[in-house]
């Protein structure tokens, strides 16, 4: 049981660091690429699209942190089933057809938990940028508007 709860604490704030690491190079591309947000459709639709995607490898580079180390330490029988469980797990979908060895089996609610975590933070990050692009569209029309008035 300790060195289920020690591998626990160690694959958490390996989860945590890859997400830390991967939303601090998006942020560092977004601000090097993108000093004023985007107003029209499709530079924004293009601009969120290639978040989304970054966000997406993220999670599946945390996945596997966990799935190489189920498969590592032999939790499971293969690495299918390994990245399949992880998957499962993170995403809590959790379908029940694949379930780990009696001493791993905390891992799994932890490894869930931690999934919800990542998925948040991502979604906050994910809010932070459409509300960003939102105050820009609102202050370029708040501009315009300005601009557009007669003068006496």
């Amino acid at each position: 049981m300790p060195s289920t709860i020690l591998s626990a604490c160690v694959l958490v704030a390996v989860t945590v660091a890859v997400h830390a690491a991967g939303l601090a190079v998006l942020l560092r591309c977004f601000i090097r690429l993108d000093a004023l947000p985007p107003t029209r459709f499709w530079p924004i639709t293009r601009m969120l699209l290639r978040m989304v995607w970054w966000v997406f490898l993220i999670h599946l580079a945390e996945i596997s942190v966990w799935g190489l180390f189920y498969l590592g330490r032999r939790c499971l029988p293969n690495a299918e089933t390994a990245f399949y469980f992880s998957g499962a797990t993170y995403t809590t979908i959790g379908y029940g057809d694949v379930v780990l060895a009696k001493p791993w089996r905390l891992l799994g609610p932890i490894e869930a938990l931690t999934g919800v975590l990542m998925c948040g933070l991502s979604m906050g990050y994910f809010f932070v940028v459409v509300n960003h692009i939102h105050q820009s569209r609102r202050g370029e029309a708040t501009a315009l508007s300005a601009t557009e008035r007669p003068r006496p």
